[in-house]
């Protein structure tokens, strides 16, 4: 009977410490993901989808008027946050921005607007127009001047909102940023219902992100997964795979697969 009973208690040990394990596997596998969160906070995206952007701000365009958000975005509006005197991705993400409104079958001014903010407070109006001229000259279509703002502010005004629309960037040196590229778009009361990431844009998915402003429907995105499993490499001015990060997720995942079949072991060998 002694013996039943201490094999019962080691039983017992073992599948709570079964238990253990897999619960401090658990606390490991979320404070790693919860520090990656921390870290892509600092420089990154935090989808705010649903949420509305305090259209009280102003800002200054690139004729230096003084215009408020709620006076430009009163239809479904594409929001590019970047800075001028960027030697990276914000070129090229207005580039692929100008080309996708080229082939888009909707027509900037009636069916969405367009904003370009610098989050840059030094930045000003002359640079501003700068960009906004080589950017509508390259374009095939003509479209309305008033349809695509580039905007300049202080400090204070961009960064609520760059806060109100989860874009987190920091300063890296005296003349550039680290950022990533993304283009927001907003409904014509200031909801967020989509990020679209990249520098290269499909005609049908801006069309399908716009219809959807129109509707005001937030879509959620797979990018915070790209996000977590990509990288800026800036010597290329692109965006290259973690393997290091993602070969770390993938033996905390294998790990906890592990522990978890052995419980489900462990409870099938008691019955």
């Amino acid at each position: 009977m002694f013996k039943n009973f201490q094999s019962i208690l080691i039983e017992k040990f073992k599948v709570r410490n079964q238990r253990n394990s897999i619960s401090l596997l658990l606390i490991v596998f979320i404070t790693v993901f919860s520090n990656v969160q921390a870290k892509s906070t600092e420089v990154g995206i935090d989808e705010k989808l649903g949420n509305h952007i305090p259209l009280d701000l102003s800002f200054v365009n690139e004729k230096s008027e003084k215009v408020l958000l709620k006076n430009l975005i009163h239809k479904p509006t594409i929001l590019a946050l970047v800075y001028y005197n960027c030697p990276a991705i914000c070129n090229p993400l207005l580039n692929g921005l100008a080309e996708v409104i080229d082939k888009v079958d909707m027509e900037p001014g009636k069916d969405f607007n367009i904003i370009t903010l610098s989050f840059n407070h030094k930045e000003d109006a002359f640079k501003a127009l700068k960009w906004k001229r080589e950017h509508l000259v390259s374009m095939k279509r003509k479209i309305p001047d008033s349809s695509w703002s580039f905007l300049t502010g202080d400090s204070i005004s961009i960064r609520k909102l760059t806060n109100s629309v989860g874009f987190y960037f920091k300063q890296d040196t005296d003349s550039s940023f680290l950022h990533f590229a993304t283009l927001i778009i907003l409904t014509e009361d200031g909801k967020i219902t989509r990020y679209v990431f990249g520098t290269e844009f499909l005609p049908f998915d801006l069309k399908m992100a716009l219809i959807e402003a129109q509707k005001g429907e937030a879509r959620p995105t797979i990018n915070k997964i790209l996000t977590f499993c990509y990288s800026y490499d800036r010597q290329g001015n692109k965006y290259v795979l973690d393997f290091k990060r993602i070969a770390g997720a993938i033996v905390l995942l294998s790990a906890l697969i592990f522990f978890t079949a052995l419980i489900i072991k462990g409870k099938k060998n008691r019955k």
